[in-house]
């Protein structure tokens, strides 16, 4: 089988867990602490590996404590490895806090190495982009850097999938690249200015990014489920519960890995979604990124309960 191709950071997730986040000067006292592996393109990497991808990861890492839990996580999880040392930066590092009654999340990412992937780090990977089943990135690293990974995988004739996180303006040229865009309800209305509050005005909003030349469009919607919509079908997948949400940081690059594992099995589109609904399902049952993907055979199960 054809391999997964995933391109994006990794950062050491230092997640905190409090009732509230503190007003401007003040000292709360929080509920927990958690050092963990994640980075969108890391976590979606490690999510398609445990649903059973071939998965290679192209990315930077510093030469620091924080690139030896990256290395740790990609071997636990049967990742391959596509790295550069850049031994002028330091492995990424990200700041989540939690709000306890919830599992909500708010996020601040400093990328470090992997803010510097460059054109020519993905030109260096190119005949690996172009052997690959399915092509994903993210918008953590340079734009510039996405663009060219989407350009090689589209010559190649791979299917490119672009999770535009965290929202950032793109031109039409970049999105015309894309197969799938995947983004969620605050990203959509970044890149449309549409409000999506509910599956009528996601419909809307995927209309305006087909328009720009998108082949189709998944839209996350939380525990509304997705919206998928190309230029002949609009298909609403409804949340796959798979028990009480704990935590829901993760839960778009859970979508992301899964989805992108059953299209390169050549998987129907709507089933993939589906996929990469219950892999995000089970992941927000547990705390933490990486570390809450599920297993093959876990999202098997849950997909086989609701069959």
């Amino acid at each position: 089988m054809k391999p997964i191709v995933i391109l994006g950071i990794f950062v050491a997730d230092t997640a905190y867990r409090a009732e509230r986040q503190p007003k401007m000067g003040e000292t709360i006292m929080g509920n927990s602490f958690v050092l963990g592996p994640g980075g969108k393109g890391s976590n979606q990497s490690v999510a398609a590996a445990m649903a059973g991808g071939d998965v290679h990861f192209i990315t930077r890492l510093g030469n620091d404590a924080f690139a030896d839990i990256a290395r740790a996580t990609w071997a636990k999880a049967g990742v391959t490895p596509q790295v550069k040392i850049d031994h002028d930066s330091y492995t990424g590092a990200a700041y989540i806090f939690i709000e306890a009654s919830t599992g909500n999340n708010a996020i601040i990412v400093s990328p470090g190495a992997a803010g510097r992937v460059s054109v020519q780090d993905v030109e260096e990977k190119a005949d690996l982009i172009a052997s690959a089943a399915v092509f994903v990135t993210q918008l953590e690293q340079p734009i510039p850097a996405a663009k060219r990974g989407l350009e090689i995988a589209r010559a190649a004739g791979v299917t490119t999938i672009l999770n535009p996180a965290p929202a950032a303006t793109l031109s039409d040229d970049i999105l015309a690249l894309c197969d799938y865009v995947t983004p969620n309800e605050s990203e959509t209305e970044s890149l449309t200015g549409l409000p999506v509050t509910t599956v009528a005005e996601a419909e809307t909003a995927a209309d305006a990014l087909l328009a720009k030349g998108v082949g189709a469009v998944i839209i996350t919607l939380g525990d509304k489920g997705a919206l998928y919509r190309d230029r002949t079908r609009s298909v609403h997948v409804p949340v796959i519960s798979a028990g009480p949400v704990v935590e829901t940081t993760g839960a778009g690059d859970a979508f992301n890995g899964g989805f992108a594992v059953a299209l390169s099995e050549g998987r129907d589109v709507v089933e993939a979604v589906r996929f990469g609904c219950a892999t995000a399902g089970i992941s927000v049952t547990r705390a933490g990124t990486a570390p809450s993907m599920p297993s093959r055979t876990e999202i098997e199960t849950l997909l086989a309960k609701g069959a």
